[in-house]
């Protein structure tokens, strides 16, 4: 008997989901990858564990998720293309489903150029759409790229992410539709500040019946700060962060400004849950993992459903 993932069954449910995120330590301790575990476990159905973000050298993505695993949570295992090629990529699916791991983000990945490996080849051998096909492939059909069997055949619950912000804009559906018809079951989308510009997303997404063939998690990333909206807004390509916002956060007190950023996220997750179409959210506290549970509770999402 096949063991389906907490993330699948929640959402083939119709339950409202929740997944977070958790960033890999720069070494080699596993208590840093079980505390943020610990502080996740019962908040969220699904914890995904990025793949060396940002181009900087991290504990690997597969070693993470079996730790969480181990913890008796549901890792979703990231996986870029730009380190590996199609061996290494399709040896690390089967390695993945070996170990129990039931769900797969299939991504391009940070450039590397933006990380501490600044001299790395970029491998690129595939691109994150022909990974979907992949993965795909090997469980659907028992087949790795070039027809030969394989069995038994990996079992994944396949993602991907979407950027609703980036230009050019009428491009963003089109991509969209590309994954889905490529064998993409559930979308995390880019982290959502701008919803007036998610909600126009969404209506095309309504417009080609995506949102009948594909979850959508909308991405939710509480600020800490009036500067880090500043510097996300200026500084990170495809983000998209509305002045009136970060007029809010710079009212605030210093001191409160942490907990604004909070109440924006549950206002945000508020507006995502009467949005026809959206299935869940994907929290990416970054470095701030224990806001998580205040996130959780506040917008109302507790207790988390047992299926």
């Amino acid at each position: 008997m096949k063991i389906e993932s907490q993330l699948k069954n929640v959402l083939a449910a119709g339950r409202f989901a929740v997944t977070a995120e958790c960033g890999p330590p720069k070494g080699a301790d596993p208590e840093a990858v079980i505390k943020k575990g610990r502080i996740l476990k019962g908040y969220v159905d699904s914890v995904n564990v990025t793949d060396n973000q940002t181009g900087v050298v991290r504990l690997s993505s597969l070693a993470a998720c079996v730790l969480l695993l181990q913890e008796g949570l549901d890792p979703v295992l990231q996986m870029v293309v730009r380190d590996r090629n199609r061996i290494a990529l399709q040896s690390d699916l089967l390695g993945a489903s070996t170990l129990g791991i039931r769900n797969v983000l299939c991504l391009s990945g940070d450039h590397q150029s933006f990380g501490n490996q600044t001299q790395a080849i970029g491998v690129f051998d595939l691109d994150s759409i022909q990974l979907i096909q992949t993965v795909r492939r090997m469980r659907d059909e028992g087949q790795i790229i070039g027809g030969e069997a394989v069995s038994p055949p990996p079992y994944l619950f396949i993602g991907a992410a979407a950027n609703p912000f980036a230009d050019p804009f009428f491009y963003r559906v089109i991509r969209l539709a590309k994954k889905v018809k490529a064998g993409t079951e559930f979308i995390q989308t880019q982290c959502i500040y701008n919803l007036d510009r998610f909600k126009e997303w969404m209506s095309q997404v309504r417009d080609r019946g995506l949102h009948e063939k594909v979850y959508i998690l909308g991405g939710i990333t509480p600020l800490k700060s009036a500067k880090m909206a500043e510097y996300i807004k200026n500084q990170v390509a495809g983000m998209d962060i509305p002045e009136p916002l970060i007029r809010r956060m710079k009212s605030v007190p210093a001191k409160g400004q942490r907990k604004e950023g909070i109440k924006i996220s549950i206002e945000t997750i508020q507006a995502l849950k009467e949005m026809e179409g959206v299935h869940g959210v994907h929290i990416m506290a970054i470095e701030w993992e224990e806001a998580v549970p205040q996130v959780v509770e506040q917008a109302g999402l507790m207790p988390r459903p047992t299926v």
